[in-house]
């Protein structure tokens, strides 16, 4: 339902039309093919070796694919939007036009940015130059988590995993400025000379803050020392992936007890909070956490939140900041050669900062309510394809399948936007982006712990309209499409049903079966975390998981680094299942009606999983890549193409693939889950 505001911003603003934005070909184009290699032996060369040569990795991108292509036309629409509010200064105060067009243009100018150099963040270094005992840091660190600037650890607010009707405090593990914590533990050589590129890069930052070079370098040092302590102290990826390991409900008196070394009681109150209970996500590291606050004298303490504050702002402070910033994080990381536009990082700012707010203009102009309606059909035929394949599994019994199927009903959906806007209770300057960018962020924190003693807001969303992506909430038990993801050519009305049930189609069916991976099927249909499964089903579905984790374990796209199937689990199911179950969902589509002829040489179902293939076609940098082996759940592009299709009887028999080729696995290694 529009609300009065929505409804008048229509008048406000002469944007152009989004078909006035360029867009890819509708359905299947044939130009994206490679037809010189087979399907059966590399699906995801046949189907995007087209693209791929016709396409190269711009030099501002670390990875560029089908969501990095339409993030792109995505972000033409809001720079207009932006371009056109920003251009005016007579909207009324407080205005969604008022805070976004002057958020955007305090951004873009760099001449007042450079003018204020560091006098912005000097308060809060001389708040970090205050402590003069360790014995402070609680109240330190609470000042500095209620701005939103990092340090140590972070608490926020979410639903309690096993009691979802409550709101509960969450502590976790944090205080590290590098990927993983990999990267300060192993000793082969890349990731000593990251560790000694972050070092210098720490010296650098700390010399442009007024350090003498002979001092940022001790100073760097010491940060690097203290943050390896902490990454020792931390869980892993996958530790991190197990519910029932990182759910450890405390009351705050049980905290105090079993983590000395840091006054809790202290910090919780500077921030504000009252509770009982919270949960202590990674109790190890808090146990490591209280001695490091209890050791570490009040000095080493000063040199690593300065760091921290002026790595969480650099993008906010003078060029030089950002572009030092820029050099490690960019080109060392993830081996980009250029910075993206300024307009285009203030874009990506004003969209997290204001995201509902330039959600409002942007879906008037980009998701039109019949887009709505149609993928509203196509989740619900993929929900009836996915009960039929509950109810007809041969490895789970009636009493767990009964429960999957009361989960599979209640699924919560949400497509495109919210029914009810956010409010952004903040005020935002036209000259002052480094104090509007503060604000947002503190006014996060104060609405995030202000969820403490409430009922569950079930009309939130976790993405802003804009955001190519989707996700499942197992606390909420919900599926959640933003606007920006239901375009060309995930989904395009233009297109036939084959093609969108490929793109979208698998994309909704990989959320619907996060609801019921390793991690997602540990919560039952209220969003608690609480076993529903026999034992013997529970024993059937783990032995058909291994295989998945043997399959993804065995891929190595960079000589040396394989996929990290344990960490890479649920969304690799996800991948399978939702791909199997958009395909029938496809086919349920057809009944009563005629076969559809071929189009360009295809039938449909062959469309159907040139559709898939599109989806996760990327250019990708391998530093990035290499990151993103250590840190993403997600497997890369070609993986999630050739992984799920290579154990589909069904792609088989569209493409013809015989015993023996690569795309074709040996029965007796197929997880069959779905």
């Amino acid at each position: 339902m529009a609300t009065p505001l929505r409804a008048s911003l229509c008048l406000c603003l002469g944007l152009a039309a989004f078909s006035l934005v360029a867009q890819p070909k509708p359905g299947v184009d044939p130009a994206n093919l490679d037809t010189t290699v087979k399907p059966c032996d590399d699906f995801y060369a046949y189907a995007n070796g087209g693209w791929l040569k016709a396409h190269s990795l711009p030099a501002d991108k670390s990875r560029y694919g089908t969501m990095e292509e339409l993030s792109e036309r995505n972000r033409a629409i809001l720079k207009q939007i932006l371009e056109e509010t920003s251009a005016k200064t007579a909207w009324a105060k407080g205005s969604v036009q008022q805070k976004l067009g002057d958020f955007y243009a305090s951004g873009m100018n760099e001449a007042a940015i450079e003018k204020r150099g560091l006098t912005p963040l000097k308060p809060v270094l001389a708040t970090i130059d205050g402590l003069k005992d360790a014995k402070q840091l609680p109240l330190l660190l609470a000042k500095l988590h209620n701005q939103g600037l990092p340090g140590g650890f972070g608490f926020f607010v979410r639903q309690d995993a096993k009691e979802s009707t409550h709101y509960l405090g969450y502590l976790n593990q944090g205080g590290t400025g590098l990927p993983d914590r990999d990267y300060y533990l192993k000793d082969d050589a890349r990731s000593r000379d990251i560790r000694a590129k972050y070092e210098a890069h720490i010296a650098r930052m700390l010399e442009l803050a007024g350090d003498a070079p002979g001092l940022a370098r001790a100073r760097a040092k010491v940060v690097l020392d203290l943050e390896t302590r902490m990454a020792q102290a931390q869980w892993t990826r996958v530790e991190m992936r197990n519910p029932q390991m990182t759910y450890n409900k405390r009351t705050l008196d049980k905290l105090v007890s079993e983590v000395p070394g840091f006054d809790w009681k202290g910090y919780f109150q500077a921030r504000g909070v009252k509770q009982a209970d919270l949960n202590l996500t990674q109790p190890s590291f808090f146990h490591a956490f209280g001695k490091l606050a209890a050791e570490v004298p009040a000095p080493q303490w000063r040199t690593y939140l300065r760091w921290q504050a002026l790595s969480a702002t650099a993008n906010l402070l003078p060029k030089a900041f950002g572009e030092e910033s820029f050099a490690f994080h960019g080109k060392v990381l993830n081996g980009t050669p250029e910075r993206e536009p300024r307009a285009k990082r203030i874009e990506a700012s004003t969209d997290g900062m204001l995201g509902e707010a330039l959600g409002q203009l942007y879906v008037k102009t980009a998701f039109p309510p019949e887009s709505k309606k149609r993928v509203l059909d196509m989740v619900e035929n993929l929900r009836v394809a996915l009960r039929e394949r509950i109810t007809n599994l041969d490895w789970m019994g009636a009493d767990t399948k009964q429960q999957a199927l009361k989960k599979l009903n209640a699924f919560g959906v949400k497509i495109g936007y919210p029914d009810k806007w956010k409010t952004y209770a903040f005020e935002v300057k036209r000259d002052d982006y480094f104090g509007n960018v503060r604000r947002a962020a503190a006014f996060r924190i104060q609405e995030n712990l202000a969820k403490l003693g409430k009922p569950i807001d079930r009309s939130e969303w976790g993405m802003t309209p804009p955001t190519v992506n989707a996700y499942y909430s197992p606390t909420m038990n919900e599926i959640v499409f933003p606007a920006g993801i239901l375009q060309p050519p995930f989904f395009d009305p233009k297109a036939d049903d084959a093609v969108n049930y490929g793109a979208l189609g698998f994309v909704i069916g990989h959320e619907m079966t996060h609801g019921f991976d390793d991690s997602g099927s540990q919560f039952d249909a209220e969003g608690n975390l609480k076993n529903w499964w026999t034992d013997a089903d529970k024993k059937a579905y783990a032995s058909r998981t291994d295989l998945v984790v043997k399959q993804y374990d065995a891929y190595e796209p960079i000589k040396g680094e394989h996929v990290n199937g344990k960490l890479t689990l649920g969304e690799n199911i996800a991948d399978i299942g939702g791909l199997k179950i958009a395909f029938a969902a496809y086919q349920n589509s057809l009944k009563g009606k005629a076969v559809p002829a071929p189009i360009d040489g295809f039938t449909g179902p062959q469309r159907f999983f040139l559709g898939a293939a599109t989806v996760w076609r990327n250019h990708i940098r391998e530093a990035a890549l290499s990151v993103r082996l250590k840190t993403d759940p997600h497997s890369p592009g070609r993986e999630r193409v050739n992984g799920p299709l290579s154990n589909l009887p069904e792609f088989y028999e569209a493409f013809g693939c015989a015993d023996g080729q690569a795309m074709k696995r040996d029965a007796k290694v197929r997880p069959a889950i779905w």
